[in-house]
């Protein structure tokens, strides 16, 4: 039983659903402190099953491996691992071999435990070395995020509007990062005070929920005391909010602040006026 809802296998007891992470959900749920020696076992018990090194692996790479097996090999691995692993690889293999594959999973019956190991002990060796490697990530759109943000404007805009024309998309999601919500308190007392003006008070008490303190006192700093007061006031009758409407009303106030400097009305620093203004 345990087995099978490790596997993500339906059964009696949970006929839809299945698979380590919700066996640990239900852990901490029950045993909450005292979950730790569980958790292990869970672990421990995932990994003592059949192919249990390919739980977590990424279908993709599996499949690399396992592309010109034979049919009935494949079918013995696809058993063994969860659905959405099996699904992944299913998915990479050409239309024949999938159908070649299903048949013999449809028809699959008792299969001896010398034959899974010894399926099972070379799909390990062939792929240990691959598994062991430490691959590091390069580049990407958060690399792109951080080069632009320490290039003067120019180029910046340059960049961006070049990209904007066919990757819309990627602009985005570049600004995004480029500048996030505690940015706001790395601009100049002034430039604060023209967001205030475009930011309703409500969007404030919102966004200002999942801030840093430092950042609150900047902005309360550049409101009259009236204003600073009110917003306190706000901010505590909002009570607990769930995070994701706080990220979303900051990113609005981060549109915000894009918006007033594409219309020159303020300007973010650049990396070297941020170690002058450092406190």
């Amino acid at each position: 039983m345990i087995s099978e809802f490790l596997q993500g296998k339906p059964s009696a007891l949970a006929p839809h659903s299945g698979g380590l992470d919700r066996a640990k959900s239900l852990v901490k749920k029950a045993l909450g402190k005292d979950a730790g020696d569980m958790l292990s076992l869970l672990q421990q018990t995932l990994e003592a099953l059949p192919f249990g090194f390919l739980h977590k692996a990424d279908p993709q790479n599996v499949l690399s491996f396992l592309i010109d097996e034979h049919p009935q090999t494949i079918a013995m691995v696809l058993s063994h691992v969860p659905p959405a692993v099996a699904a992944g690889i299913l998915n990479g293999l050409p239309a024949v071999r999938q159908l070649a594959v299903i048949q013999r999973i449809a028809e699959m019956g008792q299969t001896s435990p010398e034959a899974i190991e010894e399926v099972e002990v070379a799909l390990s060796q062939r792929m240990s070395m691959f598994m062991s490697q430490s691959f590091q990530k390069a580049g990407g759109v958060p690399a792109v995020a951080e080069m632009l943000n320490v290039c003067d404007r120019a180029t910046e805009r340059n960049i961006l509007d070049g990209l904007s024309r066919d990757k819309p998309e990627l602009v985005d999601e570049i600004r995004r990062l480029m500048f996030v919500f505690e940015d706001v308190g790395k601009l100049a007392d002034k430039d604060i005070q023209t967001v205030l003006k475009n930011v309703e008070t409500s969007q404030w008490a919102m966004a200002l929920k999942g801030a840093s303190q430092a950042l609150q006192e900047k902005i309360m700093r550049n409101m009259s005391q009236r204003a600073a007061d009110m917003l306190r006031e706000e901010m505590e009758f909002l009570g607990k909010v769930r995070l994701s409407e706080v990220e979303a009303v900051q990113q609005k106030v981060v549109d915000v602040v894009r918006s007033l400097e594409d219309a020159g009305q303020l300007s973010r620093p650049s990396a070297d006026q941020e170690e002058e203004f450092v406190v």
